[in-house]
């Protein structure tokens, strides 16, 4: 009798457990949802703007294969910079990514994504399993660069200059969730601040890289 009750109890409270993480990590995923919901915020134009302080050719990355990347390669293209995780409500957007890459490569666009577990921890994965993931499920072509995080004390420098107007010389921004998007123009200069909720496929992308 008393070990029937021990072990009762010792399931209530289990499940009592279960269902305090799962509806943590629900809360977690609907509060970054909040902030994501279609936002698009716009740099001034280009003569309106400060000069940066810091040059977007002069940064540099590491690759998803551990290799530098200097930014200096990306003089005269437009790119797209965004914050991606394998398990996240946003993923699908890996298709959208590929397919703008597939239809403005030959126009000049670079699409740069920038593997993060800082929302939600729906990035655990190393490096070689975000590739295999990418490839295996969106044959994903683009350029995929090393984990990173976005905000923060470790806030990678890239993120530093997308975020702050004292370095990029347009606007602050604010990384809330998973497939944040940039839009840096061809000389270097940042454009766009996209929330995760704007599809890689918006009008406001497609005009941006048509020059509407």
């Amino acid at each position: 009798m008393a070990i029937s009750l021990l072990s009762r109890t010792f399931a209530t409270f289990a499940l009592f457990t279960a269902m305090r993480t799962m509806n943590t990590m629900l809360l977690i995923s609907f509060l970054g949802l909040l902030g994501c919901f279609r936002s698009v915020k716009s740099a001034p134009t280009p003569t309106a703007q400060s000069a940066p302080t810091v040059s977007f050719h002069s940064l540099s990355a590491t690759d998803i294969h551990g290799k530098p990347f200097s930014f200096e390669s990306l003089k005269g293209h437009k790119v797209m910079l965004v914050n991606t995780a394998s398990e996240c409500g946003y993923t699908p957007q890996y298709k959208q990514l590929q397919e703008l890459h597939e239809t403005f490569k030959d126009k000049g666009l670079i699409i740069l994504g920038f593997p993060c577990n800082q929302f939600g921890g729906q990035e655990p994965g190393t490096e070689q399993e975000i590739e295999a993931f990418c490839e295996k499920n969106y044959n994903v072509t683009f350029q995929m660069m090393s984990k990173v995080e976005v905000k923060g004390a470790q806030q990678h420098p890239v993120y530093q200059w997308l975020t702050r107007k004292d370095q990029n010389g347009a606007m602050d921004a604010a990384v809330k969730w998973n497939f944040h998007k940039f839009l840096v123009n061809e000389d270097g200069r940042l454009a766009h601040s996209l929330s995760s909720g704007v599809s890689p496929l918006d009008e406001v992308v497609l005009n941006w890289l048509e020059g509407r």
